[in-house]
């Protein structure tokens, strides 16, 4: 027999618990990262790194990911560029650009993304020094 206070929990159709499975901190924000904000982390993580290695020999270097690249009118090439390295001069930062949406488009899967943000990074910074991508950072793998 039941008491009348007492609410039975039923899963007729198997779907498990209802409703959200994370309640956000502050109603009105998502409590789970974007995806561009994990791309932002997964960047910031690889440039620490990075930075922590090279900075006495990179000088000042602005990092900064933007979602697609602005290609000009006259763009020959087929393929959408992944990043953009703008030397700086006269006290200028240089400045890396990486482009989220091509290097997303690439991925299959998070494993993926990771290998291709450090690669573009890794091959970025190496143009800059000039030496070889491989001795910039040991988890370079070129691929083919």
């Amino acid at each position: 027999m039941r008491h009348a206070g007492h609410q039975s929990v039923r899963d007729r159709r198997g779907r498990g618990m209802r409703g959200p499975a994370v309640v956000p901190d502050r109603p009105g924000e998502p409590m789970l990262p974007t995806a561009r904000e994990r791309f932002d982390e997964l960047v910031l993580d690889l440039v620490s790194d990075l930075e922590k290695r090279w900075a006495d020999r990179l000088g000042l270097v602005e990092y900064a990911v933007e979602d697609t690249p602005h290609i000009p009118d006259d763009w020959t090439s087929g393929i959408v560029p992944l990043s953009s390295l703008i030397r700086g001069s006269g006290g200028k930062a240089t400045k890396l650009v990486l482009f989220r949406r091509p290097i997303e488009h690439r991925s299959e899967t998070r494993a993926d993304l990771e290998a291709l943000v450090l690669t573009v990074l890794v091959e970025q910074v190496a143009e800059l020094l000039g030496i070889d991508p491989v001795d910039v950072d040991p988890r370079y793998d070129p691929g083919d």
